[in-house]
């Protein structure tokens, strides 16, 4: 269902591919902003509320487990999903504590991306 005044969604991630990769999966059903490291990220919350924010945990300037922290600080209820290559259960714990809405490894899959926002946009 796709209407004219779609949700905004923040995706922070230093890799192109993978910013394409979001861009492919979700532009048809979401606005999209895209920054590549910590400190942007932070920087435009404080002036730009998206609907979401999908998060890389290994990015440059503040790694994204203390993004996480610091959105959760200016935004509580902003929902969050992380999506990360570093797969560890311990890191997915932690994210969650931290305020995370879902974790996802990469590689994912179009399907896992569009069902996570889905649902925490409900």
């Amino acid at each position: 269902m796709v209407t004219d005044n779609k949700r905004t969604v923040l995706i922070c991630d230093d890799e192109e591919g993978i910013r394409e990769s979001f861009k492919l999966i979700l532009s048809d059903t979401y606005n999209l902003r895209f920054v590549n490291n910590g400190l942007q990220a932070v920087e435009l919350l404080k002036s730009f509320s998206p609907d979401a924010v999908i998060l890389d945990i290994k990015i440059p300037k503040i790694n994204g487990m203390e993004v996480l922290k610091q959105i959760k600080k200016l935004k509580p209820n902003l929902p969050i999903i992380i999506v990360t290559g570093y797969q560890s259960v311990e890191m997915a714990q932690e994210a969650i504590k931290n305020g995370a809405a879902d974790y996802i490894p990469k590689p994912f899959e179009s399907k896992q991306i569009l069902k996570s926002i889905e649902s925490i946009l409900k």
